[in-house]
């Protein structure tokens, strides 16, 4: 009786949870080296707003039991593992305008946002 060994499944590198973008690298770059020196950004989604979801972002001192931590363009910042269903596969970029700057998200996995623009649902 002849036995088959079944090879072993070839592992396959998952795609980053999330993205940054090189203008949302430096952006956290210099807040890391001034005000927010030895600090992570650390991103999670709360539930607030007209349409049920937003994208809450602090500085912490260190990562919280079971967050995620992203690399991307040589920085480091976590993400709340509740919130990983929600940003997959999103890119993080910073923007300026003439009357604002801020950090925002590019997600493929919102169905829509609230008129006004500070939630989203999925």
């Amino acid at each position: 009786m002849s036995q088959k060994t079944a090879a072993a499944p070839i592992k396959r590198e998952l795609p980053p949870l999330m993205r940054v973008s090189q203008a949302a690298a430096d952006r956290l770059q210099h807040l890391y080296a001034t005000a927010h020196a030895g600090q992570l950004l650390r991103i999670s989604v709360s539930t607030k707003g007209c349409s049920g979801k937003a994208y809450d972002m602090q500085f912490v001192d260190a990562p919280g039991e079971g967050d995620e931590v992203v690399k991307d363009h040589g920085v480091t910042l976590l993400v709340d593992r509740k919130a990983t269903l929600y940003l997959i596969g999103s890119e993080m970029d910073y923007q300026e305008g003439d009357l604002e700057a801020g950090f925002v998200f590019a997600n493929p996995n919102e169905k829509g946002r609230c008129g006004c623009g500070e939630s989203f649902h999925v």
